[in-house]
């Protein structure tokens, strides 16, 4: 669903347009409820914050595991996409967006870390989080087809994710109007992974298992297993070996 097309439908009322946007096709009923949910409970601070959240919240998504910690002010939408596992903790700012026609959204393992200000955000893809990912404040992940971030791995600060959504720089329709080109592929970070501070994986390049990508790199395309990746674009600098990851 593109966001101008929604707001220019001169047909809907503004309320609708919201519906549309937040919600897709859930029932009114559901979307009442889930803004009274979040009027209640979305800002309140502390320990009463937390409660509340982690007993109305559960309510809100497709699935919810036991022990699952939620933060203030987080922003949901097609959260009847959104499948959460156990002991998770989604921190303060995040934004689960999981909006699409045909899409399954987002999943995210057992024992995840969301980070503070990060952004899950599909344009009708899907995101999977597998069991013990943990990501730093402020990344962004962003699917218009699958995206996939293996069990086990790190991800630092401002990292950007991104899976499809690129633009037809040789056409004569505006960025802006443009619905985005088709993915080039799966974008995988493979299990075990470390991935720096400001990393930037862009569509068609994915990163193996038990790898490192350092600071700042740029990843254009595909890095190998067991490497260490640096720089920009990145260039895979060193292999490494790790006891019962395989071999070299």
């Amino acid at each position: 669903m593109k966001f101008h097309s929604v707001v220019r439908d001169q047909q809907r009322s503004a309320f609708a347009k919201y519906r549309a946007l937040y919600y897709g096709r859930a029932p009114l009923l559901e979307v009442l409820y889930t803004e009274f949910v979040l009027a209640l409970a979305n800002s309140v601070p502390g320990a009463l914050g937390l409660w509340l959240r982690s007993k109305l919240y559960r309510t809100l998504f497709a699935s919810v595991g036991r022990g699952v910690v939620f933060g203030r002010n987080l922003t949901l939408r097609h959260p009847q996409k959104v499948r959460i596992g156990k002991h998770v903790i989604i921190d303060d700012n995040v934004v689960l967006d999981a909006k699409g026609e045909d899409n399954r959204g987002i999943t995210i393992g057992d024992e995840v870390y969301v980070g503070r200000n990060t952004i899950l955000y599909c344009k009708n893809g899907d995101i999977t989080l597998e069991d013990r990912v943990n990501l730093a404040s402020n990344c962004q992940l962003f699917s218009a087809y699958r995206l996939t971030v293996g069990a086990g791995t790190v991800v630092g600060a401002f990292t950007y994710l991104l899976s499809g959504g690129e633009y037809d720089y040789t056409s004569p329709v505006p960025f802006c109007e443009q619905t985005g080109q088709p993915a080039q592929g799966e974008l995988t970070i493979g299990r075990n992974c470390w991935l720096g501070a400001h990393v930037t994986v862009v569509d068609g390049a994915s990163v193996g298992e038990h790898c490192v990508i350092g600071a700042g790199a740029v990843v254009t395309k595909p890095v190998p297993p067991h490497s260490v990746a640096v720089g920009v674009p990145a260039r895979v600098v060193k292999n490494i070996q790790c006891q019962g990851l395989g071999s070299k």
